[in-house]
C-alpha cells in the first residue's frame, strides 16, 4: 500500500507548495532584473550628472566671456541698451532649455522598460 501512495499525483497541499515556490522564484527573478536595470540607470544618471556639471561650468565661462565681448563691441554703438538685449536672449535660451528638459523627463527615458514589460506579461499571464 505504501508503494501505491508514492505513485499518486501530489495532493492539494503539495500543489499549493509547488505553486508558491514557483511564484517566489518568479518574484525573485523579476527583482533581480529590476536590480540590474536600476544599477544601469544609476550609472547613466551619474555619468549624466557629471557631464552636465562640467558643461554648466564650462558653458558659464564661455557665456561670461562672450557676453563681455559683445558688450564691449556694442557699447560704442548702442550704449547701455545692449545689456537688456543680452539679458532677454539669455532668458529665452534658459526657457527653451527648461522646456527641453521637461520633454526628456516626460518621454520616460529614465524608466525601466524591460522590467515593466516583464511584470505586465506576468500580470497578464496570471489574470
Amino acid at each position: 500500500m505504501a508503494h501505491e501512495e508514492g505513485n499518486r499525483p501530489p495532493g492539494l497541499i503539495a500543489s499549493v507548495g509547488l505553486l508558491a515556490r514557483n511564484a517566489i522564484g518568479l518574484l525573485l527573478n523579476r527583482l533581480e532584473l529590476a536590480a540590474v536595470e536600476l544599477a544601469e540607470v544609476r550609472d547613466h544618471l551619474l555619468k549624466l550628472a557629471l557631464v552636465f556639471a562640467l558643461a554648466v561650468v564650462l558653458g558659464g565661462f564661455a557665456l561670461i566671456y562672450a557676453s563681455v565681448t559683445i558688450v564691449y563691441l556694442a557699447w560704442a554703438a548702442i550704449g547701455w541698451v545692449i545689456l537688456p538685449i543680452i539679458t532677454g536672449v539669455f532668458l529665452l535660451i534658459a526657457i527653451g532649455l527648461i522646456l527641453y528638459a521637461r520633454a526628456v523627463l516626460r518621454s520616460g527615458k529614465l524608466s525601466l522598460p524591460a522590467t515593466m514589460a516583464e511584470l505586465k506579461s506576468d500580470r497578464d499571464m496570471l489574470l
